[in-house]
């Protein structure tokens, strides 16, 4: 049972409180706006230009990145197809609590397939209702959307009852159940849960799949978390967790290149234009460190919301977030649709969501502007500077086995121009 709600996790544990207080930005407007999606084409024509700044600090869930792959024994199978016509019968209660339930899941780094099996679960539990003491009818002293017991150790009655507090307590206790990342959503469930109906977490994992998708904008299927865990034994085929290439590289958005790095057309392009729909997922390229989270936008020298659409009068990257990587690599995500997934300090895998793709900052349309940057320090002498050259992100992904594909003419995507060089 976890006490970790309300004290500090020592050494690279999660600090259930800092969850709490994290998780509770997400509840307001700017959380639940990442959740209320629409899609749009991807139009592409301008965009930012702009160097990347690195930072360190301390992960949630350093110890356990929640997005690995399958071992070689386990083998993933198509879930039965969501059912999104059952959408209709949920009422705005029961949406806004599923809203609760995934931006928590985000904040506190949990991959989509954790979200699935949160709402599954509460599905179960409550209908997606934050349930009172019900009397006679109650079972022992079990309260809230998940039927938490603050006589078994998840917090107080108070805290049980506070929908963001009680996710949280959840994908804790989901975190520390040893590969619960491979298993059927209704075994993960009955895991944390307890419960003496331990399969009946499976009836509800159709609907709970097409529940985030639609939150998300399909951040459940573009992560490839709609796949049950089940043994090898079989014939089936496993398809990869992640689209990695072999070097631990992966595309960090779905969708055809619009527009490339320092082109003859665009010189002062210092990356590329993926062209994905309004509320894509975003997804890191690989393994790292989040090193910043900001909203860059301004116009005409004031500053500009990066929770509306921006245009191309407006400076800047609107929603972006940077990710250090291995071998002093930098990069950069740019015109998210709303604050990013991702904090400051947080380690992330290969392929796990960090925001969903907008129009904010110097943007003329939804997609993703997306940079890489290499550092190292030059010697000359006793001074010692820091190069940090911003390189085409096409040819340093084949090199690593991602592609990305052009959609215009050669023009469009073909670098004429070179690295840019900056010292400092």
């Amino acid at each position: 049972m976890v006490a970790g709600l309300n004290s500090a996790v020592a050494g690279a544990g999660t600090a259930a409180r800092r969850i709490a207080r994290t998780v509770r930005r997400a509840g307001g407007r700017r959380g639940r706006r990442a959740l209320l999606l629409g899609l749009g084409a991807p139009v592409v024509m301008c965009c930012c230009a702009g160097g990347l700044v690195l930072a360190a600090a301390a992960a949630l869930f350093e110890d356990e990145r929640l997005r690995q792959r399958p071992t070689s024994d386990i083998c993933a199978v198509p879930l039965a197809a969501p059912s999104p016509e059952a959408l209709a019968s949920l009422d705005d209660e029961q949406w806004d609590h599923a809203r609760t339930i995934v931006a928590v899941g985000m904040r506190s780094g949990a991959p989509p397939r954790a979200w699935v099996v949160a709402v599954a679960t509460a599905m179960q539990e409550s209908s997606l209702r934050n349930l009172p003491h019900l009397g006679e009818d109650n079972d022992h002293d079990s309260l809230g959307l998940f039927q938490q017991r603050p006589s078994q150790g998840w917090g107080s009655t108070e805290q049980v009852l506070d929908p963001e507090y009680a996710s949280a307590a959840f994908y804790e206790r989901l975190r520390q159940v040893d590969g619960w990342q491979h298993m059927p959503v209704t075994d993960a469930a009955q895991a944390v849960q307890r419960s003496a109906h331990p399969h009946a977490y499976a009836a509800h994992e159709p609907l709970a799949v097409a529940l985030v998708d639609t939150l998300t904008g399909g951040a459940v299927t573009a992560a490839g978390a709609t796949a049950t865990a089940v043994s090898a034994a079989g014939d089936q085929t496993c398809p990869p967790w992640v689209d990695a290439g072999d070097h631990g590289w992966t595309r960090p958005a779905d969708g055809p290149m619009w527009s490339g790095f320092r082109t003859a057309h665009r010189p002062e392009h210092y990356g590329v234009d993926i062209g994905a729909p309004r509320g894509a997922v975003v997804r890191s390229a690989a393994d790292g460190t989040v090193t910043r989270v900001r909203c860059q936008a301004s116009l005409r020298g004031q500053p500009y919301s990066c929770d509306v659409d921006g245009t191309p009068a407006v400076a800047g990257c609107g929603w972006y977030v940077d990710i250090r990587h291995g071998g002093d690599v930098v990069t950069r995500y740019c015109h998210l649709l709303a604050q990013p997934m991702v904090t400051v300090g947080q380690q992330v895998a290969a392929g796990q969501p960090i925001g969903l793709v907008g129009s904010s900052g110097r943007s003329s349309g939804p997609h993703l502007h997306f940079e890489v940057e290499r550092h190292h320090l030059r010697r000359d002498g006793a001074t010692v500077r820091l190069e940090r050259r911003q390189t085409d992100p096409v040819a340093f992904l084949a090199a690593r086995g991602v592609v990305l594909e052009c959609a215009g003419a050669p023009a469009d995507c073909v670098p004429v121009h070179g690295d840019r060089i900056r010292l400092s």
